[in-house]
């Protein structure tokens, strides 16, 4: 049977928000490139503003392409991978460009749009299906209440993993520069303790300046790793609440459905496995100081979990009763 107009069109709005995302993905790229010779302080970044407004457009064809795929199927739109994947992308660009209203943070944009791209081209290339109508299980009210907060979560949590990887960068940074200012002052030919010149240095200094020099003026731009440190944890407690009430609507619903809350299905237990390494993740990170280097690796762990839980569970797993949740 083929598929609706409105389905058809669905899709022609996601491949068009796909469109303006990767116009908006080389934008941000290039204003990064380019902040090495932007000039003075306060030149207008043209880059930028072209990545921010592609962005935008991007996020209403998206939106678009979401809604119409609701309409098509005639129900909401996210009951299977392929709507899961594209809704999720859609929070997560509409964080980011939310966060832009309190600080400036355009500086993420190569690293939000990046990942939005590639889950969805992977939605629109291998977990795409027909719009239609959902299994009997699926048709309920917590379809609306249980996934929606899911694509929520996620995609806050996808954001929350930006930060705390370009945390680790930062970190790496700063750690670089502390040691030049510790070292003081090199390469002026003056003679060292040994009674020895620095000609040798300052020839060699040359090779692997440039690229130096471009990774410290992309990381001005960043906020301090502390500071990326405290946003991304503010976002994953946000992120843990949502997801605790996935899984509690997700027991209710499984109640509803099967006459149990809970059966250990391999999708049950991932699902408590990212919430036990978030709750280690905030309780650390509250109670016993882990801040810095090992609070982001615990962070980016977490997200890993969540991909294991999405991809692993949904398209390898033989024996989950959320199997109709991937390719059919």
């Amino acid at each position: 049977m083929p598929e609706s107009t409105l389905g058809q069109l669905s899709t022609v709005l996601v491949y068009g928000a796909m469109a303006a995302y990767t116009v908006a993905l080389v934008a941000f790229a290039v204003d990064l490139s380019g902040l090495r010779d932007r000039g003075p302080e306060g030149r207008r970044r043209r880059a930028v503003g072209i990545a921010m407004a592609t962005t935008w457009l991007g996020a209403v064809l998206h939106l678009a392409g979401v809604a119409t795929r609701g309409l098509a199927a005639g129900r909401v739109p996210w009951a299977n991978m392929y709507e899961f994947s594209i809704l999720s992308t859609l929070m997560a660009v509409a964080l980011f460009l939310g966060l832009q209203r309190g600080r400036d943070m355009r500086f993420l944009g190569t690293f939000v749009m990046g990942p939005v791209l590639l889950l969805m081209g992977v939605a629109v290339s291998v977990l795409y299906v027909r719009a239609d109508g959902v299994q009997p299980a699926l048709d309920s009210y917590w379809l609306v209440i249980h996934v929606s907060v899911a694509t929520l979560a996620t995609g806050v949590f996808v954001v929350a993993a930006t930060l705390s990887a370009m945390q680790l960068f930062k970190e790496r940074s700063e750690l670089r520069a502390s040691h030049a200012d510790a070292d003081g002052p090199r390469g002026s030919g003056a003679p060292d303790a040994r009674g020895a010149g620095l000609g040798t240095a300052v020839a060699a200094a040359p090779a692997t300046a440039p690229r130096q020099r471009l990774w410290g003026r992309l990381m001005e731009v960043v906020p301090s790793s502390a500071e990326l440190e405290r946003l991304a944890f503010r976002l994953n407690a946000v992120a843990f609440m949502m997801w605790t009430f996935t899984i509690i609507a997700g027991a209710i619903w499984a109640e509803h459905a099967w006459g149990r809350p809970w059966g250990w299905d391999p999708k049950e237990v991932w699902s408590f496995v990212v919430w036990v390494v978030y709750a280690a993740y905030l309780h650390a990170r509250a109670t016993r100081g882990w801040e810095g280097r090992r609070a982001a690796y615990l962070s980016l762990f977490g997200f890993a979990c969540i991909l294991v839980n999405y991809f692993g569970v949904n398209l390898l797993s033989d024996t989950s009763l959320h199997s109709y949740s991937g390719l059919g």
